[in-house]
């Protein structure tokens, strides 16, 4: 979704990526309503981008809408489900998307965003609760105090994302 509007100063126009902007606000207020973290935290940012990400790119036919939020649920719980290959589907839609972009001659700051938050997602890491440690290794101690493993940042926004859709 492109809106086209005022005149830039190099005489183009100006293109405001309007489906991107949609799809992180669809992100922000199922996160904020589900109240899982902080909303100035990392881990509310990887969820935050993960469940935007997750909008943007199951838009398939470019029409992003307010109407269409609630009847897309169900397919947002079922992308970022726990056993579904959401990474992969990431890959394969950007890659779709770009190319789509690399053959149109129409700008794409949508996608822009969209692949600047799949490279925060990819290549920061959280410190994070080790869920594969052995239970009761911590002798008592509370998730906090046990042990922490560095993650990358979408695989703890995907489940969060998840959850935050569920609540909803």
């Amino acid at each position: 979704m492109l809106h086209r509007g005022h005149e830039s100063t190099d005489g183009g126009e100006l293109v405001v990526p309007m489906a991107w902007l949609y799809a992180e606000y669809i992100a922000d207020e199922l996160l904020r309503t589900g109240d899982l973290m902080p909303p100035t935290s990392f881990e509310f940012r990887a969820g935050r981008d993960a469940l935007a990400l997750t909008v943007f790119l199951s838009d398939t036919d470019g029409e992003l809408s307010g109407i269409r939020v609630i009847s897309q649920l169900e397919n947002w719980l079922s992308l970022t489900a726990y056993d579904q290959p959401w990474r992969d589907w990431v890959h394969e839609r950007m890659a779709e998307l770009i190319d789509q972009a690399a053959k149109s001659d129409r700008p794409a700051p949508d996608l822009a965003l969209a692949a600047d938050a799949w490279r925060w997602l990819e290549e920061t890491e959280l410190l994070a609760p080790d869920l594969d440690a052995v239970p009761g290794g911590g002798m008592g101690l509370s998730e906090d105090d046990g042990p922490k493993v560095w993650t990358p940042a979408w695989q703890l926004g995907l489940p969060l994302g998840h959850l935050a859709i569920h609540l909803f």
